[in-house]
This record gives structure tokens, C-alpha cells and sequence, in this order.
């Protein structure tokens, strides 16, 4: 319970101006508006392992064991065998050459001029799921992505592989709207084109990829050189792998991106109080209990895009249902653990937590929504406001990369 010390009356009466007198009107005004100007300060939600020195123990810590070893095992599952490596690695390898040489020597290729081409993703990162051969790559391109070049662009990759001897029978190119696929029978490689900084604002929707797709490749180099200098651990990768896969089995994790998850990985390894990365049942139990206490909820300082300049909390490009059902998910699924469920969370989906369960005597149920829809008028206003908040980028942040389905 919270208790608000309020002032109370002074010596000699209420509180007066000076003279005796109430206080004038411009300054009952001026009170007013700062009152209503007052800074918004967002809290970072309860963290024990944060708080764990101000807590001391009164009996020895649990042995969960058996808990690390079934996540150990679940990452084992999870990551790729040395054959899906290696084709993917082959197809890699193959097309970035194929760029390589479009740099130094285009030839008589005149439909675009490539500037860079950088792998990004889970691939690059090292947190592929077995099953999903999809690599990511980044071409900057130095002129306009007109929807034209794309597709030449395509076309030449695919005749220099076929022309280096890439098995070029077996190759298939698709565009879409990001760029390009080159695949064949083992792997996929998604090229993603952008283009230089300065040339963003020159793009038109009509003939050009879109703005905010393009700004979403640039930031996935950004988000790929982050990660290379900051969350190159070997637990963060096993944590962003057994997280993608929580993401795919439980409905309510469906709206964080793989930025997300790479971001809560890093911030529950590293940030403690001694500066070591935290044991792999520590941090996977804590991600939970970092988004059951709120930490993707409104009011909360949550975990800041070291990527962006304006310092802009992850969070804030889903909706606020959204955010609720991250938060509900989270919640069920520490009681679940709590009570020596682990298997259900490893090995479960949405529908094992749909209905009631029993884990040692006790039954956990599911919780209601705490978040109600507005009528009509006001969400179209809410959704206006989280437009003109959000340029759009982050709600597109990496949503090219392996979505490891």
C-alpha cells in the first residue's frame, strides 16, 4: 500500500499568499499548467535478480538441474544439423561472391550500382532453428530501389551462379516486395535491398520500394553490428533460440519480433549486478518473470533501442492488446514453472495452457485480459497517436528476418 504524505494546514491558518492574502490569480494559473506539464517518468518493472542483494536467503537455493538439462536438450533439438548448416553456408557463400564480383566489375549490368552487400539474421547470428535453411542478406544499393532493378538484380545473381557453376538448375528467384529469394532444394536466401542514406527521401511508393521497409534493412545492419560487439555470448544465442522457439508455440508471444527477443536475451544474461552472464534456467526464468511484472507494458522504461538515436523503448511499436497479451502469456507461464511445470513449457503450446492444470496438488487457470478495446471513436484516435509516436520502422524492425516457423 502506498501512503501519500499530504501537507497539512499551517501555523496561523491555510496556506496564503504573501501579504496575508490568497495567492493571486496568474499564479493559481501558473500552478496549474505546470501541474498538468508534469514529466512523464517511466519505472523499470520488479527485478529479483537486480534486488537479490537487498533479499537474503532463509534456506538454500532449489536444484534445478533437471530444469537445465531439459533446456539444454531443447536447444539441442532446436539447432541446426551440421548438413543444413553447410547447404546454407554453400548458398551463402555462393551469392555473396556473386555480389563481390557486381561491385569491382558490373560489367554491362546498368540497372542499379550496388554499393555493399552484408548478411544479417539469425544465420549470420548463429541462432537458426533446425528446420527453417533461411539465410538473410542486405544489399545497399548506391541508386534508387525501383521495383525494376530489383527483379534485373535478381536475374544477374541467379546468371553469375548459374555461369560459376552453383547449380544452376536446380535455383528458382522469386521478388516480393522486400527484394529478392534465391533458393534451391536445400536452402533459401532472402536479399533484402536498401539504399544509401541520402537517398531515402527521394523515394517514391509508386516506382520504389517502400520507405519504411527500406529504413527497416538499414536497421537490421545496425541491429547485426550490435550484435556482433555486445551479444556474442554463447548462452544469448542458446536463450534467442529457446525464445523463438516459446515465440512459435504460445500464441500470445506472436507479436515480439526477433529484435525483441534478441534484445530481452542480452538484457536477462548480462544485466546483474556482477556483470557475468547468468546460468541458462536463471535467465530463461527470468524473462518471464521480467514480462509477467510488465516490463513490455505502458508506463514501463522497458528496454531501450541502443540502435536508435532517440533512445526509443522497443515496446512501444505493438499495440497496447498487444502488450497485454505478452504480459497474460508471461504471467501463466511463470505459475506454470513455479509449480515444476517445465516440460509444459518446453514441450507445450497454447492449448496445453488453455484450460486448467494440475502440477503438483495445485491448479493454475488461465487469467482474463486486462485490457478492454475502446469504443470505435477512441481507437481510431489511439491508433492515430501510436502512428504519429512511431515513424513505423520499429514495428517492421527485422520482420524480414527468419521467423523460424
Amino acid at each position: 500500500m502506498v501512503v501519500k504524505m499530504a501537507r497539512g494546514r499551517g501555523r496561523g491558518g491555510p496556506i496564503s499568499g504573501r501579504g496575508g492574502g490568497p495567492p493571486p490569480p496568474g499564479v493559481i494559473l501558473s500552478r496549474l499548467q505546470n501541474k498538468s506539464k508534469s514529466p512523464y517518468v517511466p519505472h523499470h518493472p520488479f527485478d529479483f535478480i537486480l534486488c537479490e542483494p537487498a533479499f537474503q536467503r532463509v534456506k538454500p537455493a532449489p536444484n534445478e538441474d533437471t530444469f537445465t538439462q531439459a533446456l539444454m536438450k531443447r536447444n539441442s533439438d532446436l539447432s541446426p544439423t551440421e548438413q543444413e548448416q553447410a547447404s546454407v553456408l554453400n548458398l551463402v557463400t555462393k551469392i555473396q561472391n556473386a555480389f563481390d564480383h557486381l561491385i569491382v566489375a558490373p560489367g554491362n549490368f546498368d540497372s542499379c550500382q550496388v554499393d555493399e552487400s552484408r548478411q544479417v539474421g539469425s544465420f549470420k547470428k548463429g541462432t537458426m532453428i533446425r528446420g527453417h535453411n533461411v539465410a538473410d542478406i542486405v544489399v545497399v544499393l548506391k541508386t534508387l530501389p525501383t521495383k525494376e532493378c530489383v527483379g534485373a538484380l535478381g536475374t544477374r545473381i541467379v546468371e553469375q551462379l548459374k555461369g560459376a557453376g552453383g547449380g544452376g538448375g536446380a535455383l528458382k528467384m522469386t521478388t516480393n516486395e522486400r527484394g529478392f529469394e534465391v533458393s534451391n532444394q536445400e536452402a533459401t536466401v532472402k536479399v533484402l535491398v536498401a539504399t544509401v542514406h541520402h537517398n531515402l527521401r527521394k523515394l517514391d511508393p509508386e516506382i520504389h520500394l517502400d520507405y519504411k521497409i527500406v529504413q527497416s534493412h538499414l536497421a537490421a545492419l545496425r541491429h547485426c553490428r550490435w550484435f556482433e560487439e555486445s551479444a556474442h555470448h554463447s548462452s544469448v544465442k542458446v536463450l534467442i533460440r529457446l525464445l523463438r522457439d516459446l515465440k512459435n508455440r504460445f500464441d500470445g508471444f506472436e507479436p515480439l519480433t526477433p529484435w525483441m527477443l534478441d534484445l530481452l536475451a542480452h538484457t536477462s544474461i548480462m544485466n546483474n549486478p556482477s556483470r557475468q552472464a547468468l546460468p541458462i534456467n536463471v535467465a530463461f526464468r527470468r524473462v518471464l518473470q521480467l514480462l509477467a511484472s510488465g516490463l513490455f507494458l505502458p508506463g514501463s522504461s522497458g528496454i531501450s533501442d541502443p540502435c536508435d538515436g532517440n533512445q526509443m523503448r522497443v515496446h512501444t511499436s505493438i499495440t497496447l492488446e498487444q502488450q497485454d497479451q505478452v504480459c497474460l502469456t508471461a504471467q501463466l507461464l511463470v505459475r506454470v514453472l513455479a509449480h515444476g511445470g517445465y516440460k509444459q513449457v518446453l514441450q507445450g503450446d497454447s492449448k496445453t495452457i488453455s484450460g486448467s492444470l494440475m502440477l503438483n496438488g495445485v491448479v493454475v487457470t488461465p487469467l482474463d485480459k486486462a485490457y478492454e478495446k475502446p469504443p470505435a471513436d477512441a481507437a481510431a484516435k489511439e491508433s492515430d497517436a501510436e502512428d504519429n509516436m512511431d515513424a513505423g520502422v520499429a514495428a517492421t524492425d527485422e520482420a524480414m528476418e527468419t521467423n523460424d516457423a
